[in-house]
């Protein structure tokens, strides 16, 4: 049966990660070590059949993991703005430390869905977002493989669309900085491979 593989890779390591939320803030840029997870991502998925194409969040951390994994393919990065981190708006770039003492946090992490960010996205705009921009992907690339470099949100939210879970349940899922999450999407409906994949052979996932 016909049907596209998505390989969603979130970017690798930065400065703010596990420190700040970050959300659109520009200048945020990989680490030493964040530019090494990106080569070794790209590295494993070498390895797979023909992928078709790259697409990455216009953010910079996200732009530098997908470089070279698209050198490595041979193919160029095509931005998609459907694929950017989650619009945190007033709350972009305050410490974790700060954000938790807000009584907010506590809806954000138990009651995501009803919660909009104070100048921002909710997550239910997030993940609508998210998930129609795959969709498109998934049309424009039938029967292909494709590669998407996304936040750890946005990608959370996808895995928990595609399982069917409810989007309050989300925060369970972990996506590791430059790990992989590959979903395969036949024309009814999803299949979820491989949740943050973050070292190992990816050979499996090719048909």
């Amino acid at each position: 049966m016909p049907s596209t593989l998505v390989l969603l890779v979130r970017h690798g390591l930065t400065a703010a990660v596990g420190v700040t939320l970050p959300g659109r803030v520009p200048g945020v840029h990989l680490t030493d070590e964040g530019r090494v997870q990106a080569e070794t991502v790209a590295a494993r998925l070498a390895k797979l059949p023909k992928i078709a194409g790259v697409y990455a969040s216009p953010l910079e951390r996200a732009r530098e993991t997908a470089l070279p994994i698209a050198r490595a393919l041979g193919v160029a990065v095509r931005i998609e703005r459907g694929l950017n981190e989650l619009d945190m708006g007033e709350w972009s770039g305050i410490s974790l430390k700060r954000v938790r003492r807000k009584p907010e946090w506590e809806r954000v992490q138990r009651y995501p869905s009803g919660f909009r960010f104070p100048g921002g996205e909710s997550f239910t705009e997030m993940q609508a977002r998210m998930t129609s921009t795959i969709a498109a992907l998934v049309a424009r690339h039938p029967d292909e493989t494709i590669v998407a470099v996304s936040h750890a949100d946005p990608i959370k939210a996808t895995v928990a669309h595609a399982l069917g879970s409810a989007l309050d349940l989300f925060q369970r899922i972990v996506i590791f900085p430059a790990s992989v999450t590959a979903i395969r999407h036949y024309p009814g409906g999803p299949q979820v491979l491989t949740v943050n994949s973050a070292d190992g052979d990816l050979a499996g996932l090719a048909r």
